[in-house]
């Protein structure tokens, strides 16, 4: 019977996050320089709207928002993966430093092969991206292992080691952003603070199947994080190779970090805030826990995305800013409890 009423729980909360998410993604359609009523918006989103309603809509608005989407999932999955990896409540790809790793081999990739300009990138460079940044996040996440490891991993350890290593990253992109244009240093800084860098199709296609593959693998190995919980021993003696298991979920969060990052720059907290309002709604088990998560982020990044747009509009503020804004008192909250 209880585990009936998880399950209902489960349906009915999902249920109520995608209608929110629905809303969100109307409004932010309708939203903008040139307004929209929803109605139109239906109507056009249906091929009844005028050309220049499908123009804003087709061409600049959606796929701004699937980005969106997708980076959400990315980030909120890795976080699942990470807190449940390290038993620590605190990490986060952004706060771990993996979220900058990958931006800074990304910022360096496009450099070299794209110059001063970040406005006329290649298809071979827009494609390559996410691979670029999985391997800066790697390098990153093997920096962070490799130091906070002593006889084990250390939660407070770890999370120590990883702002150390995210302020090294900060600082290293800071500094290689000087070789760069007045005009293209300000683009990348903007970036860099988290915001949706490519608004169209191409870039789509490029994140896609990135966070599409690895959501689906960690779905199916979401029973793994529901017994590592049980610690290293248990979860030995119940026949997991837990290091193997370990590392092959690490692999996972940060494949989906660096997707997510090559396409948003870096967004902390979303990925530290999701889980833990999903595990507070549908409980720790991981099957339920991480779509959960993804459909909180969603809807955390999609209202984020439209206070960035149009609080100081035509000026937009980085949506990674006010994601901050809404992590930053939660990430102390948990400080304190801890």
């Amino acid at each position: 019977m209880n585990l009936l009423r998880g399950k209902n729980r489960f349906k009915y909360i999902s249920l109520i996050l995608i209608i929110l998410i629905i809303a969100s993604v109307i409004l932010s359609l309708n939203l903008g320089s040139f307004s929209m009523e929803p109605l139109d918006v239906i109507k056009t989103l249906f091929g009844q709207g005028s050309k220049k309603e499908e123009l804003v809509l087709f061409t600049l608005r959606l796929p701004r928002i699937v980005i969106a989407i997708l980076v959400a999932i990315g980030l909120s999955t890795s976080g699942v993966i990470l807190q449940g990896v390290t038993k620590n409540d605190l990490a986060d790809s952004g706060i771990l430093g993996i979220g900058s790793g990958a931006a800074l081999a990304v910022v360096v990739y496009i450099y070299f092969t794209s110059g001063n300009t970040y406005a006329t990138l290649s298809d071979l460079t827009i494609y390559t991206m996410p691979l670029i940044a999985l391997l800066g996040g790697f390098v990153s996440s093997a920096l962070i292992y490799s130091l906070a490891w002593k006889k084990g991993i250390n939660p407070s350890r770890l999370i120590l080691i990883g702002i150390g290593i995210n302020s090294a990253f900060s600082a290293a992109l800071i500094i290689f952003q000087l070789k760069f244009t007045t005009q293209e240093f300000n683009r990348v800084m903007i970036w860099i603070s988290g915001s949706i860098w490519g608004s169209n199709w191409k870039y789509v296609m490029a994140v896609t199947p990135w966070i599409v593959v690895f959501l689906v693998l960690t779905l199916y190995k979401a029973r793994y994080l529901d017994v590592i919980n049980l610690g290293d021993e248990l979860s030995t003696g119940l026949g997991v190779k837990v290091e193997k298991e370990r590392r092959k979920l690490l692999v996972f969060a940060v494949a989906l970090a660096g997707a997510a990052t090559a396409v948003s720059g870096t967004i902390s907290f979303l990925g530290l805030i999701a889980p833990h309002i999903g595990r507070r709604l549908v409980g720790p088990k991981h099957k339920v826990l991480i779509p959960t998560s993804a459909l909180i982020s969603i809807f955390l990044f999609l209202v984020s995305d439209m206070v960035a747009k149009n609080l100081l509009a035509p000026v937009e503020i980085p949506v990674g800013i006010v994601i901050s804004i809404l992590g930053v008192p939660y990430f102390v909250y948990l400080m304190l409890k801890q």
